[in-house]
């Protein structure tokens, strides 16, 4: 593995898809590390080693270790500038691109796990998103314009967010409004998406699924 190779742990039922999808826009090289979720492997100490948390994704570029999606693609698109999936610092529009990086962590992603468990607070107070459909609206209304969240610039922002709403819609917890599901067949349909639906194919047979 040379030094800038990126060292990517990975299970392709999982979160670690989101880092996928931004390694295949990155276009550069990266060695996949398989833990397998359904055997524990996060929990073993090999892995806790890595991510203490006892997750994927992680990542491992010139010796640093950096977990949690949003940050991995943030720290990759600003690492390979030359992929311009980033908005350079001093760039107008950089505040806008870092808000839609952590909006998918931040709101969305949280907005539709509680939905999903059925756990949200009877205050909007309570939480940190304020409520499923202000969320729901609010992504909607910024990707009805497109193609992308900033205009015609595709971004990592839309890797963490266009990921956030698939997955959702998967499992029906976010309506399938018009808006959202133009947005994300665009994003379905980059060549990356494509190869990455492939690759995690192999992947989940090389894990015996």
């Amino acid at each position: 593995m040379n030094d800038d190779e990126i060292l990517f742990y990975h299970d392709p039922q999982s979160r670690a898809l989101i880092v996928h999808l931004m390694l295949e826009e990155l276009g550069k090289p990266y060695r996949v590390q398989l833990v397998d979720l359904r055997k524990g492997e996060q929990r073993q100490a090999p892995y806790l080693a890595v991510n203490p948390m006892g997750k994927v994704p992680a990542i491992k570029h010139r010796g640093v270790v950096i977990t949690e999606a949003a940050a991995i693609c943030c720290y990759l698109a600003d690492a390979f500038p030359d992929a311009k999936l980033n908005i350079p610092v001093g760039d107008p529009d950089r505040g806008l691109y870092l808000k839609w990086l952590f909006f998918g962590p931040g709101c969305l992603e949280p907005a539709v796990v509680d939905r999903m468990l059925k756990r949200e607070a009877g205050s909007r107070g309570a939480l940190g998103y304020g409520d499923f459909d202000t969320v729901i609206d609010v992504v909607a209304r910024a990707v009805a314009p497109g193609p992308y969240l900033l205009g015609d610039r595709f971004t990592a922002a839309d890797v963490v967010i266009g990921s956030g709403l698939a997955w959702g819609m998967m499992i029906k917890v976010i309506p399938e409004r018009p808006e959202i599901v133009a947005y994300t067949k665009r994003l379905q349909g980059r060549a990356a998406a494509q190869r990455v639906r492939a690759k995690n194919v192999e992947l989940g047979t090389a894990l015996g699924r």
